[in-house]
């Protein structure tokens, strides 16, 4: 059975919306789209080249598709590690209104999506199942316990709005850290494993 992984760019306030320019998503009136561009550099890209060359197959929130669609079949440098593998490995999208996808290698994952997400582990043979970006779609997985590790690049910028990876009123849950590195502009890496329930405890004195 593949790994579910998640990799998100997010903010140190947690806002995951348009990291890649401010056409990308300006649902809400959001206005600061392209926030991860200053701090872009080649730890970050070393980084994602790690992930990529892992992939086994892709499962991506409608809005993520539309983008990744719009711009990665017009990257066809063959050296190109990571545009290689979105255009030729499978690709599963969570919609109920695509119909017809043109992106090579697209199905369409409709109804129950939990469950067609569990069969979609179980099928997916070599290589880890990754979501990229897609809020949506993971706030949506997170209840069941089906995200089995997150990778969270957390850029040094506060921007106090936009949506958010993870939501109020979640269950709590504790994680283990597996990896952490920094790169030189500041970008934060962290790698984590759920770990079941959040435990709780306290500071008090003793009466």
């Amino acid at each position: 059975m593949a790994k579910l992984t998640l990799t998100a760019f997010v903010t140190l306030d947690g806002v995951m919306q348009a990291p890649g320019g401010p056409e990308e998503d300006s649902s809400g009136g959001f206005e600061c789209g392209g926030w991860m561009v200053p701090f872009a550099d080649e730890d970050t890209m070393a980084f994602m080249h790690e992930v990529f060359d892992r992939t086994g197959a892709f499962l991506l929130g409608r809005r993520t598709y539309d983008i990744f669609s719009a711009y990665w079949p017009r990257v066809t440098d063959p050296e190109d590690r990571i545009a290689a593998r979105l255009n030729t490995l499978p690709k599963h999208v969570v919609s109920t209104t695509l119909r017809d996808p043109e992106w090579e290698n697209t199905t369409v994952v409709p109804g129950d999506v939990a469950a067609e997400v569990a069969r979609l582990k179980e099928r997916t043979e070599e290589g880890e199942l990754q979501i990229h970006g897609s809020g949506a779609l993971a706030r949506s997985l997170m209840p069941y316990d089906l995200i089995d590790e997150y990778h969270l690049l957390v850029h040094p910028v506060f921007l106090g709005r936009g949506q958010r990876l993870l939501p109020d009123g979640g269950l709590p849950t504790a994680f283990e850290l597996t990896g952490a590195r920094t790169t030189a502009s500041g970008v934060a890496i962290h790698t984590y494993r759920p770990a079941g329930h959040a435990r709780f405890g306290s500071f008090a004195l003793d009466a």
